[in-house]
């Protein structure tokens, strides 16, 4: 009885796992390593083969297909998500030695050093997730890692509980949950809140709610910039859209070369940015014909409406109404009769459209500064 309930508590932890991940893939909460679910993807679907192959119509073969099929789906739905971008020196390493342990696996499988080879596999194919967590812990927050984390506990139970298991295969379960764990340690208890792990954010669970429609306000769709955000509902001038948040970042922690949502920084003072949030509001894109704009209060800061916002429109704000480094600048392509080309720090608007801004509170704090004023008002 107790292997039979170790045994279903690996497996339902396990698929648990998968279908909060497909779900927060779906919801786009998650932003996975492509490299890593690659070699899970075929990884796992030769291991579901092989053993089955091995063991025809053991229960366990049931577990690897379906992991295989669901690993299969999460890398589907990441590539088709997601625009091509060549892999990185570290993924091309990691793919190359985990594809060849595995073609060596399939060749010399009877043999032991064949086996350890496929266990020194799984950390090198964890390496890219590794490093996309470390840089942002949001990319991989979902509590699917610590689901697996359980899952494989419990299967390393089953495996003791059996009687005498393998060293090869012991070890491959061990490393397995030492991998998933360090994952999950590093979203959620290197924060101080193991509850960061699972997603909870304001006593809801955070990786159900970024895209969850809100009261049919909003949707997400493609533009040719990628990910845009377009009302599902009519606004007027002045309504609150989007609250932004993030990570507070120092100046000099900021990326020199940024591109896609998960690089959305707001300059907040004139030495701190704030970060990307991992929800919707990184998906709000620049126009030089914005229909809103940033609102710093004391509660937070607000996308606000600066007109009315008829349905199917998508929502933009300025980007130069937050920005003051005078080196900075961007090539837009907004595609607006108003596009400037080139977007730059605040200075760089026209002096009405700074005053229009400035005139409803929709520039960054350090922005409303009147000195300029009072040093004309005192000249004349």
């Amino acid at each position: 009885m107790g292997f039979d309930l170790w045994f279903l508590l690996a497996v339902g932890f396990s698929f648990s796992g998968y279908a909060v991940y497909l779900m927060g893939l779906r919801r786009q909460t998650v932003r996975p390593n492509r490299a890593s679910w690659l070699i899970w993807a075929a990884s796992t679907g030769l291991e579901a083969l092989t053993y089955a192959a091995v063991n025809p119509g053991a229960p366990q073969g049931w577990v690897f297909a379906v992991s295989s099929v669901a690993c299969l789906a999460v890398t589907l739905g990441i590539w088709r998500r997601s625009s091509w971008a060549p892999p990185s020196n570290t993924e091309t390493f990691c793919i190359a030695a985990c594809m060849t342990s595995l073609v060596v696996w399939l060749v010399f499988r009877e043999t032991f050093w064949a086996h350890m080879l496929v266990v020194a596999a799984v950390p090198v194919s964890f390496w890219p997730t590794w490093v996309s967590a470390m840089q942002d812990r949001s990319r991989e927050r979902s509590p699917a890692w610590g689901l697996w984390t359980f899952g494989d506990l419990a299967t390393l139970l089953v495996a003791v509980r059996a009687g005498q298991p393998g060293v090869a295969e012991l070890s491959y379960v061990l490393i397995e949950f030492l991998c998933h764990a360090s994952v999950w340690f590093m979203i959620g208890l290197a924060t101080i809140n193991p509850l960061r792990s699972f997603g909870v954010r304001r006593g809801g669970l955070f990786f159900l709610d970024r895209f969850k429609p809100q009261s049919g306000m909003f949707r997400v769709d493609e533009t040719h910039l990628g990910k845009a955000v377009f009302a599902a509902a009519n606004f007027n001038e002045g309504d609150t859209l989007i609250e932004f948040t993030g990570r507070r970042f120092r100046a000099d922690q900021v990326p020199s070369l940024m591109s896609g949502e998960g690089d959305r920084f707001v300059q907040v003072t004139p030495d701190h940015y704030m970060g990307p949030s991992g929800r919707i509001d990184d998906l709000v894109n620049h126009s030089c014909a914005p229909n809103a704009g940033l609102r710093f209060t004391d509660e937070g800061v607000f996308l606000v409406a600066i007109r009315a916002i008829l349905k199917g429109e998508e929502i933009a704000w300025d980007y130069s109404t937050t920005l003051r480094e005078s080196n900075w600048h961007m090539i837009c392509q907004c595609r607006s009769p108003e596009c400037r080309r080139v977007i730059g720090n605040f200075d760089s608007l026209d002096p009405a459209a700074q005053e229009f801004f400035r005139a409803r509170n929709l520039v960054a704090p350090y922005l409303r500064r009147t000195d300029d004023v009072v040093r004309k008002r005192r000249a004349s």
